[in-house]
C-alpha cells in the first residue's frame, strides 16, 4: 500500500468512530442530562406517591359506601 491509501484508510475509520460514537469524549455524559434524570426520577417519584394515596381513597370503605349511596341517589332521580 502506498501512503495516500493508508492516509484515506485512516480518515474513513476516523470518521466511523466519530459518527458511531464510540470515542471516550461522546460516552461521557452532560451535566445537563444528569439533571434531566434526577428531575424525572422526582417525577416518578411524586406520581408513585400520588397514585398511593389515590388508591388508598379508593380502597377505602366509607368512599365506597358513599359511591354506592350515591348511585342510588342517582337512580331514584332517574
Amino acid at each position: 500500500m502506498n501512503l495516500t491509501a493508508i492516509f484515506v484508510i485512516a480518515i474513513i475509520c476516523w470518521t466511523i468512530v466519530k459518527l458511531t460514537g464510540k470515542d471516550k469524549k461522546s460516552v461521557k455524559q452532560e451535566p445537563a442530562a444528569d439533571q434531566e434524570k434526577v428531575n424525572l426520577q422526582y417525577q416518578v417519584d411524586t406520581l408513585k406517591e400520588r397514585i398511593a394515596v389515590l388508591e388508598a381513597i379508593v380502597t377505602d370503605e366509607k368512599y365506597t359506601l358513599k359511591r354506592e349511596i350515591d348511585n342510588l341517589s342517582r337512580h331514584r332521580a332517574a
